[in-house]
């Protein structure tokens, strides 16, 4: 199904949807419905005051180069690294430095307090640092027994 809107980037990089109406918003931004359950679904096209003016119900239904188009602005917004493995943690009480392994690469974080690790699913876990950078535990089932082994200890 063919989109009612168009989606261009403009010289500035800014993003601007014209609607079949024919208007037109500068600047909009995409934002996921559901970034963890269904990230590919349910992506609003909001104007600089947060208001929607378009809705995306999957990405993959958009022409290429649209889709191309709210993949780049999404990737620029978001930063979400998905945790692989723990290495070490500084101490069992909080707050502490966490050492872990992500698809961004390895990094520390310095976890508040266990209430910043969040159950979103049976498996998924997502734990926030003192910055406010969330990370994703996909599925803690797929972890190695060491770094199951210090989730236990917070959970």
């Amino acid at each position: 199904m063919e989109p009612t809107f168009e989606l261009v980037r403009n010289p500035f990089g800014k993003l601007v949807l014209t609607t079949a109406e024919g208007i037109v918003h500068e600047g909009v931004a995409a934002v996921r419905a559901f970034p963890v359950q269904a990230p590919e679904d349910g992506i609003a096209l909001v104007n600089h005051d947060g208001k929607e003016v378009a809705w995306i119900d999957r990405i993959a239904d958009l022409p290429q180069a649209m889709g191309a188009l709210v993949q780049e602005e999404l990737a620029g917004r978001e930063f979400m690294p998905e945790i692989s493995r723990i290495v070490a943690v500084t101490s069992f009480a909080t707050p502490c430095t966490w050492t872990v392994n992500t698809d961004r690469g390895d990094t520390e974080f310095v976890l508040r307090g266990e209430e910043d690790i969040r159950r979103l699913k049976q498996d998924t876990l997502l734990i926030s640092d003192i910055h406010g950078i969330h990370y994703l535990v996909r599925d803690v089932r797929t972890l190695d027994k060491h770094s199951k082994k210090i989730l236990d200890r917070f959970l």
